[in-house]
């Protein structure tokens, strides 16, 4: 007779054993990221062999630099007599010593501190803007903030923006009053029509009227002193803020079924985006004067930011376009089952929806206008690529000098650009609300 089988049964739970070693820490990610594959293994070897070479290259270089020196002569005796003969390093003295211009290009030295101040400024006016958590009182000084760059950049008389910002009020009071009578429509004709009937025939006489009675203003600067990262800033931060009211109105243009804003809309953008923007910059310096009245002064950077403000606006009409497209047709319905116009479907229910949508497309376009900044230096404006630093170069002292001022500059608009980027993935994780 056979014995009947042992049962054993473990009363105590065996202690928890650490992972292989190929299973956790850095060996695992390596392993997972870097060599997961023979090609992905050929692919890291040869991204470490581009960075190996790289890093011996110009590790010197940079090892080598010279920050204090009057001229690039100066510089090549101080690396040679610190290093030996032979020794090559980067002259950094060429910024110390010429850095104003970069960042001021000819504006007048003694008034630095009035685009130094405009600059500070703009960023209390973009704050509620870009961040919900600033107190929305703030926005009213945004709204007055065009007119305080203005004056503070250009300087002049205090009443040009005065009168300038009184246009916008005629046209919000306008609207106020003739839209519970007329409506939507006849209230957004008056709301433009007006402001520019103003601005034209009656804003320069009031100025001058009021300054003769109470001169108030600043020195004035001409166009032609600005430069650098001044005039940078000027063009592109303007043409971002009027680009993109621009850009959706001609992207809900280019979707109305009304039959003359829909062509004009769509011939605006077509034409737009099929012409190169150093054509259109030729056109604002040259060609504008010509369909103006004679011995109109008619300012160049004006003419450039109207320029890059249109082209940037079809750019971002089509990308808002984009954003409308991907809306699904019940976001529609829904809001015609509530009863709303389509004024108040747009501005509550379809537009919040495709500008979250759009937000890396609009942001990229920012991104591209802020750099076609240093394109204005073929209508005769120092931007702070190739305006300045040929300026710069052209002088005895540095002549030859080549690759610091680019690497300078460069630095700067990689800077700005990836703090654009970092906010785009800021506010697109802020109103990620789908899965929430």
């Amino acid at each position: 007779m056979s014995k009947s089988p042992a049962f054993f049964v473990r009363k105590d739970m065996l202690p928890q054993l650490p992972p292989p070693a190929s299973q956790q820490g850095a060996v695992k990610w390596a392993r997972e990221n870097l060599f997961s594959s023979p090609l992905n293994a050929f692919l890291t070897l040869m991204g470490l062999a581009a960075v190996v070479f790289l890093v011996i290259e110009f590790t010197p270089w940079f090892l080598h630099s010279v920050w204090n020196a009057k001229s690039l002569a100066e510089c090549r005796e101080i690396i040679a007599a610190t290093w030996g003969e032979g020794a090559n390093g980067a002259c950094w003295a060429v910024i110390k010593e010429r850095w104003p211009q970069y960042l001021f290009g000819f504006y007048p030295s003694h008034l630095y501190w009035r685009p130094v101040l405009a600059f500070a400024l703009m960023f209390v006016a973009l704050a509620p803007i870009l961040f919900s958590s600033v107190p929305r009182q703030v926005l009213w000084f945004s709204l007055l903030y065009p007119a305080i760059g203005y004056l503070l950049l250009w300087g002049g008389s205090v009443w040009i923006p005065v009168v300038a910002l009184a246009g916008f009020a005629i046209g919000f009071v306008a609207a106020r009053i003739i839209h519970p009578i007329g409506g939507a429509i006849p209230a957004t004709i008056s709301a433009v029509v007006l402001p520019v009937i103003w601005w034209v025939f009656l804003a320069g006489v009031a100025a001058d009227l009021l300054q003769s009675v109470v001169p108030l203003g600043l020195e004035a600067v001409r166009s032609r002193e600005f430069g650098g990262f001044v005039l940078a800033f000027t063009i592109g931060v303007t043409g971002i803020v009027f680009s993109l009211p621009l850009g959706i109105m001609l992207a809900l243009g280019r979707q109305s079924d009304m039959f003359i804003v829909n062509k004009l809309s769509v011939g605006f953008i077509e034409f737009i985006r099929g012409v190169p923007l150093i054509t259109l910059l030729f056109t604002a310096s040259l060609l504008l004067n010509y369909f103006l009245p004679p011995g109109t002064d008619f300012d160049i950077i004006l003419r450039v930011i109207i320029m890059v403000t249109l082209f940037a606006a079809a750019y971002i009409a089509e990308v808002i376009r984009g954003g409308l497209a991907a809306l699904p047709k019940g976001q529609y319905e829904a809001a015609d089952a509530l009863g709303l116009d389509y004024w108040k479907a747009t501005r509550l229910i379809i537009m919040p929806q495709a500008l979250k949508i759009s937000i890396p497309g609009i942001v990229s376009t920012f991104i591209g206008l802020f750099k076609d900044t240093t394109l204005v230096v073929f209508v005769g404006l120092l931007d702070p690529l190739k305006g300045i630093t040929d300026a710069v170069r052209a002088t005895t002292d540095w002549k030859g000098i080549y690759w610091e001022p680019y690497i300078f500059v460069g630095a700067i608009f990689f800077i700005i650009c990836f703090s654009m980027s970092r906010y785009s993935m800021y506010l697109e994780r802020k109103l990620k609300t789908d899965h929430r």
